[in-house]
């Protein structure tokens, strides 16, 4: 949240006593340690930061030598921002390897030109003004920099940061380098984890000629209804990871049924049911969250609220709700879809279809939250449209 500059400084803080910052650090210390999400670990870090040495605002930086760039995630009253490695203040300390504080980015004159291409140059674009400045670099446990800390505007009496301020912000930024690189190789781990995941359901979609924007778009869909029902952020994003795999099973399914184009026989439907079961069976044993939610997906994508689906034939709410989302935000993509064996229904067909299934095929709650969140729904398979 942006602080009102007014608000900021209209009741000057006071320092922290030495048992108040030793609970802050605390404090901070476990929420850390039990966080897996970069972004959230940057937002306790600037938070800590902010919270020991009393500046209106801290931004977490992080060096992307790929990309030659400064970016932060989160920084108190800013969305994600990226700059040159060399910009500002904070590219210059990263650059120099040099703490760096100063009283007034108006007056100062050593550094006069990286204020004026950085915190100045901000502050036209945004109306805040800033005072005093304190940068920081850390460094991870080989000993290359990773980052830096800023901290704007000491909200004490004096209006100026100092050198007790800068050794407690060197310890954050000691702290902050050992807990980013943890958090970073998780980050990574992650990324890598979704990719494969993608990569997967995208093999399974190939063998019945479909293509991998199908699974990114019923990812979107999936996210979006996981969102409109109220489960929670990281529900949501692991609903996203997995369901690109609900149909992985069809890598076991042979070419002559799936890209049948005409009706399967009775016997041929069967057979193309197998790949929920499959799909399950292959991902069922995995330790791991995402792939144990994919399994689950997998495995009930095809039934219904009604009972009449398969494989097993559940109905209602013994259907888990990650099932019932990925059913409609599947169906839904398909039928839009052309397939070897019809063409692209139109979308006013396909909403007439889903309130008519709606206590039928699909869970009604899940159907009345699909049409809340349509608007969305239908820029995310613009945006992974088929080319």
């Amino acid at each position: 949240m942006e602080l009102d500059q007014s608000q900021a400084h209209s009741t000057p803080k006071r320092d922290l006593e030495p048992e108040e910052m030793l609970r802050i650090i605390f404090e901070y210390a476990a929420k850390i340690a039990n966080e897996r999400t970069l972004e959230n670990v940057l937002m306790l870090m600037a938070d800590m930061g902010r919270a020991m040495i009393v500046s209106d605002r801290c931004t977490v930086w992080l060096l992307d030598k790929h990309k030659d760039e400064l970016w932060s995630k989160v920084a108190h009253g800013l969305d994600e921002i990226r700059i040159p490695s060399s910009a500002g203040l904070v590219g210059y300390s990263v650059m120099n390897d040099r703490a760096v504080f100063i009283d007034d980015a108006y007056t100062n004159e050593e550094y006069k030109s990286f204020l004026e291409h950085g915190a100045l140059r901000t502050d036209q674009q945004t109306g805040y003004r800033t005072q005093a400045l304190m940068v920081i670099p850390f460094k991870n446990s080989e000993g290359e920099i990773m980052g830096a800390y800023q901290a704007i505007n000491k909200l004490t009496a004096s209006g100026q940061f100092s050198a007790k301020d800068m050794e407690y912000l060197t310890l954050a930024a000691s702290y902050a380098g050992k807990s980013l690189e943890s958090a970073l190789l998780t980050n990574e781990i992650e990324e890598t984890q979704k990719e494969i995941i993608f990569r997967m359901g995208e093999i399974g979609e190939s063998r019945s000629k479909e293509t991998g924007n199908h699974v990114k778009r019923v990812a979107e869909y999936s996210y979006l209804i996981a969102l409109g029902l109220g489960l929670g952020q990281e529900e949501a994003d692991l609903l996203k990871m997995a369901s690109p795999m609900h149909d992985i099973g069809k890598v076991a399914i042979p070419d002559a049924v799936l890209n049948k184009p005409g009706k399967l026989t009775d016997e041929e439907f069967k057979l193309m049911q197998n790949h929920t079961v499959i799909g399950y069976n292959l991902l069922k044993n995995s330790s791991r969250r995402i792939l144990k939610t994919a399994a689950l997906v997998a495995y009930e994508h095809h039934e219904k609220w009604n009972g009449r689906g398969y494989p097993r034939g559940i109905s209602g709410e013994d259907i888990h709700i990650y099932g019932r989302i990925t059913a409609i935000a599947d169906v839904f993509d398909a039928l839009g879809s052309e397939r070897v064996y019809k063409k692209a229904w139109e979308l006013d067909r396909i909403l007439q279809l889903f309130q008519e299934e709606r206590g039928q095929h699909f869970d009604p709650t899940v159907v009345d939250v699909f049409f809340e969140q349509l608007p969305a729904i239908l820029r995310a398979r613009e945006e992974y449209a088929d080319v």
